[in-house]
């Protein structure tokens, strides 16, 4: 069975940066893509940004092209999300998913894993 644990959410101000890292345990994912997704309280689950397997391909929402940039260590079995230049409506819980495919994907229905999820606040 797959865990993932996200970590480094928190409050920031506008404009400032974090850096969210997703933590898998259980097995190795370095065959799996990963993907971040986000939440606003009252909206529905939106895709962030997703990485291969390889790290060799990544796609991003296109709203935040430019500011965020997926990672991953497939040595440490971890992804990461680093976020500048953060806006208030960047606020929202941040989810990693794993799944057993190692092609990227934008839609949620396709990923098998899921972590709890991490608070990114954003005051202005």
């Amino acid at each position: 069975q797959v865990q993932l644990v996200e970590s480094g959410g928190g409050l920031v101000q506008a404009g400032g940066s974090l850096r969210l890292s997703c933590a898998a345990s259980g097995r190795t994912l370095r065959s799996s893509a990963m993907g971040w997704f986000r939440q606003a309280f009252g909206k529905e689950r939106e895709f962030v940004a997703v990485i291969s397997s390889t790290g060799g391909s990544t796609s991003y929402a296109d709203s935040l092209k430019g500011r965020f940039t997926i990672s991953r260590d497939n040595a440490k079995n971890t992804m990461y999300l680093q976020m500048n230049s953060l806006k208030p409506e960047d606020a929202a819980v941040y989810y990693c998913a794993a799944r057993n495919s190692g092609r990227v994907t934008k839609e949620p229905g396709e990923y098998d894993y899921w972590g709890q999820g991490t608070q990114v606040t954003v005051s202005s």
